[in-house]
């Protein structure tokens, strides 16, 4: 059985930054990477759908030790994979990666203070596990069982499986969802389909912007590669973190300001209400975000439409609205969202004793409590992924640093019991359906201090780089 200081599990943006830090800023300590899938890339291997891209700007969601080259800020999936393998080649971690390594069940031993890691075909152990593989389900997304379902003749796809043989030129398609994923797929399909519907239950705030970054190419032009990037980089976050603050603290006007923009692009015959007034407040859920107002462009083309209706049924050529109306459909698209999980549906035991990690508070966003030597990185909701998973993997070797040095084995944070009692809100604080749904199995956040999980970069920066270590509730054994 092979041991290894760390282990991180999964080769994503989460995984390859946390092994270039682990690499640069504890390069004493053995690690590896363990990946499920046979390649790496996560979710931008996993997702093959027409026109997948990135809904955060390039600058913010790539590597800050690894600069975007790239024209487009708001980039495509393949564009982004080839950064990923690019970035890994150049840092050596792509030799640390052990491909096809699904973890399956993590068990902790106090008195070894080691984690024995088991997988479909072999077993590790570990000093610290390190859990870098997000909080989707890889194996499946949410399906939906339609009424009348069984009675449709044509094509069911769901985005996250989605077929190489699917050729829907020339094709009738109706996408159902309204969240990120619906306002990618219609786009992109509709250059080639007969027509595409987007069939939404309900509207989400859409907000159009360019794909290229004009003052961004300004500074590019003329800075040194890596000054621009992290000057790009801070006004980016600046930008991005003022407008999330403004809308919140705003709500009314930010809808009124999201719902005219969207009326200014759309063409005569789609009014802005009832198709992009939403029910909820700004930034209840994710921001989608449309590049060069690709999916509005569609629109006035006329070759996409936009429903908001409920289904009351399939049928045999499509599908049957609660207005009575029929949508004749070849194929149809189920953009209806992910399932999520807690660090990738790995069996947590601690001495013994299975970890209910919904019933575990997240400590600095990241590690749970009761549960030694083990991270989970997540990223932002509210802004780019990587600006959160990289303060993670940064404060991570902090922390085994400062257990070098003080000769520790095992950290543990311990919530207070006054915090445990109060109300306790889940570790992800959206509204969306896909959040709602995993409310019960995903692990809590606290009210106060490090067991609270705030959406603020800034506050981040300066608690997980610069901040104590050392904390009445993180116990060093």
């Amino acid at each position: 059985m092979e041991h290894l200081d760390v282990l991180i599990v999964g080769a994503g943006l989460s995984g390859i930054g946390a092994a270039y830090r682990l690499q640069t800023q504890s390069p004493q300590r053995s690690y590896a990477v363990l990946e499920a899938r046979e390649d790496l890339g996560g979710t931008w291997d996993l997702f093959r759908y027409p026109g997948i891209r990135s809904d955060s700007d390039m600058f913010t969601l790539g590597f800050p030790f690894h600069p975007w080259k790239a024209a487009k800020a708001i980039a495509d999936g393949p564009s982004i994979l080839e950064y990923l393998h690019e970035t890994a080649a150049e840092y050596g971690i792509d030799q640390k990666i052990r491909f096809g390594r699904k973890v399956l069940a993590a068990s902790w031993s106090t008195a070894d203070a080691v984690w024995t890691v088991e997988t479909e075909h072999e077993s590790y152990t570990c000093n610290f596990l390190y859990v870098c593989s997000g909080y989707y389900d890889y194996d499946s997304g949410y399906v939906v069982d339609f009424p009348g379902l069984a009675s449709y003749e044509g094509r069911v796809v769901h985005p996250q499986h989605w077929p190489s043989d699917l050729d829907y030129t020339g094709r009738r398609v109706v996408v159902i969802g309204s969240g990120a994923t619906a306002v990618t797929l219609v786009p992109a399909m509709a250059d080639r389909a007969e027509h595409v519907t987007m069939l939404q239950r309900s509207p989400s705030y859409i907000a159009s912007r360019p794909a290229h970054d004009a003052v961004s190419d300004r500074l590019r032009a003329i800075l040194p590669e890596r000054l621009a990037h992290h000057v790009i980089r801070g006004k980016n976050v600046a930008f991005s973190s003022l407008v999330y603050s403004a809308f919140r603290r705003w709500p009314g006007p930010a809808a009124r300001f999201l719902t005219k923009a969207a009326a200014r692009e759309l063409p005569p015959s789609i009014p802005a209400e009832p198709h992009f007034v939403p029910r909820y407040k700004p930034w209840d859920q994710r921001l989608c975000l449309v590049p060069d107002a690709d999916l509005f462009e569609a629109f006035r083309r006329g070759s996409a439409s936009i429903v908001t209706d409920e289904i009351e049924s399939f049928v045999a050529d499509g599908i049957r609205l609660r207005s009575g109306e029929h949508l004749p459909a070849d194929v149809v698209v189920t953009a209806t969202g992910l399932q999520m999980v807690a660090l990738g549906k790995i069996a947590l035991t601690v001495d013994g004793r299975p970890v209910a990690v919904n019933e575990t508070f997240v400590y600095r966003g990241m590690m749970l409590s009761g549960v030694p030597n083990l991270a989970w990185c997540i990223g932002y909701t509210n802004n780019s992924w990587t600006l959160r998973s990289d303060l993670t993997s940064q404060y991570v070797c902090r922390l085994l640093n400062h257990m070098s040095r003080t000769g520790t084995r095992m950290c543990v944070p311990e919530i207070p019991a006054e915090e445990h009692d109060k109300p306790a809100r889940p570790v992800v604080d959206l509204t969306s359906g896909y959040i709602r749904r995993a409310a019960a199995l995903l692990p809590r956040q606290g009210t106060t201090g490090p067991w609270r999980l705030r959406q603020n970069y800034p506050r981040d920066l300066l608690a997980l780089r610069f901040g104590k270590l050392t904390n009445p509730d993180l116990h060093f054994r």
